[in-house]
């Protein structure tokens, strides 16, 4: 039975093959487990047991598999390299996170990407980075070395400044700097979980979360999210019911609905964690597009039970790649000590570009200017979106984003794809949603939406 079904293309030999492949990658079949009976996998893929005996021989040639006679067929004890897509369900698989990220980042400058999550090159201040770049390299001892341990002293002293201002009180001996925000976050799953713990994630959540999650072998679970923040009596439920080890959120102009969350519901999300032991990972990526502060979790806990992560990359470089995390005194050591033993330590030459940026008051007045121009995109694109026909449930305050609903009967995923044939990169709402509920919606970066192409483009695809 090697006839190739019409649907795949492939031989059904080598579909049982792949399926084998996509357990091991994901490490459902762990190196050294027993591989399903042949008359039981030949059940499962429902083709003939001669097909599953061809597969496992072909699998045990291309050293994926062993062969112990009388025994069965076995995963060879050399594992394959982790397969971050394998990880999870494959559902809507052609625009998973990883795809729309590489998508964003692969296609060509032609390509429109109102779906992508950084602003246009010239939305940064390029310039005056090249000026703070040439003033740092003027001394040659920060070009060549590593920084110390914990980041360099006087950029944290700076950022523990900064969070002040925010309602965060954090010594510089409680920041830990990293290559990024997504470098924090990974720290911090490292520091805090193992693998099989449960994590608990907003629906719909920034697609990272659940990338790293899958990575580091955490089992995310989802609460609602909407324009309050996480739906309370739900939050509750999965405490109870997960005992989750984390909770990873935004909690300021939240990725991708732009949410704030309020006093009340902070009070509320602390004390539901503080009876229930889970910890609180809040990134604050987005702080600095808010024009005045709103509640940050860690504020309200003062770092006993938050550990709070932010950087620089959304609003001023992605090249300039500096993350920090707050974190309580008692902490920071173990976290160090993790930090040198995955990354060694930081490039003093990007925290010192960046110390110099920050201190001269260039950043605040460019916040100033990038927020207002973001605030008339945000306008025109909730208008032009209007006139698509698609609805805007919750126009954010501030940030980049737009959480919107297409019309009824139309698939986001389906819209996506044909997009992208016209070299348009949306961001469909399933990438978001750990339980695949958000098929209707679109994200938009309202910075990425200048060009009036974008509009006439999105209205083919969702033409058919």
């Amino acid at each position: 039975m090697t006839d190739r079904p019409a649907e795949t293309g492939a031989t059904r030999v080598e579909v049982v093959m792949q399926a084998i492949h996509t357990r091991i990658q994901a490490r459902a079949l762990s190196p050294g487990a027993r591989l399903p009976s042949v008359r039981g996998f030949a059940e499962t893929m429902s083709v003939s047991k001669s097909t599953v005996v061809e597969a496992y021989d072909r699998l045990a040639a291309q050293g994926a598999i062993v062969s112990r006679p009388g025994s069965g067929f076995y995963v060879a004890t050399r594992a394959e390299p982790l397969s971050v897509a394998a990880l999870g369900p494959r559902l809507d698989r052609a625009v998973d996170p990883v795809w729309i990220t590489r998508q964003s980042l692969e296609s060509g400058a032609d390509h429109l990407k109102p779906g992508c999550g950084w602003l246009p090159p010239d939305w940064l201040p390029e310039e005056a980075l090249r000026r703070a770049l040439r003033q740092a390299a003027r001394r040659s001892e920060t070009v060549a070395f590593y920084d110390t341990p914990q980041g360099h002293a006087p950029l944290r002293q700076l950022l523990a400044r900064r969070l002040t201002e925010r309602g965060i009180l954090a010594h510089p001996d409680q920041l830990v700097l990293s290559d990024s925000t997504t470098h924090a976050l990974d720290l911090v799953l490292r520091f805090l979980t193992e693998p099989g713990d449960t994590v608990l994630l907003d629906d719909p959540c920034y697609f990272s979360f659940q990338a790293l999650a899958r990575a580091h072998r955490l089992r995310p679970v989802g609460v609602p999210f909407g324009p309050e923040g996480p739906d309370l009596a739900a939050f509750e439920r999965q405490l109870t019911a997960h005992k989750p080890r984390l909770y990873v959120t935004n909690s300021g102009l939240h990725n991708p609905t732009g949410a704030t969350l309020s006093p009340v519901v902070v009070h509320r999300i602390l004390r539901l964690a503080e009876i229930h032991g889970t910890l609180i990972v809040e990134d604050d990526a987005y702080a600095d597009f808010e024009a005045e502060p709103g509640p940050r979790l860690a504020g309200f806990d003062g770092l006993d039970r938050v550990i709070h992560v932010g950087g620089f990359s959304k609003t001023l470089s992605t090249g300039l790649r500096v993350g920090v995390v707050a974190l309580r005194a008692d902490w920071v050591e173990r976290l160090v000590d993790l930090k040198l033993a995955v990354t060694l330590s930081d490039g003093h030459f990007a925290a010192a570009t960046l110390h110099r940026f920050l201190g001269d008051g260039t950043y605040r007045h460019h916040l100033d200017g990038l927020r207002t121009r973001l605030a008339d995109a945000r306008g025109r694109v909730v208008r032009r979106l209007a006139e698509a026909g698609l609805a805007v449930p919750f126009v954010p305050g501030g940030g980049m984003f737009l959480w919107a609903r297409l019309p009824d009967g139309l698939d986001a995923a389906d819209v996506s794809r044909r997009a992208l044939a016209r070299g348009v990169v949306l961001a469909p709402g399933n990438v978001f949603s750990l339980g695949q509920g958000a098929a209707d919606f679109l994200r938009f970066n309202v910075a990425q939406c200048t060009d009036p192409r974008v509009f006439s483009e999105l209205e083919r695809a969702m033409a058919g």
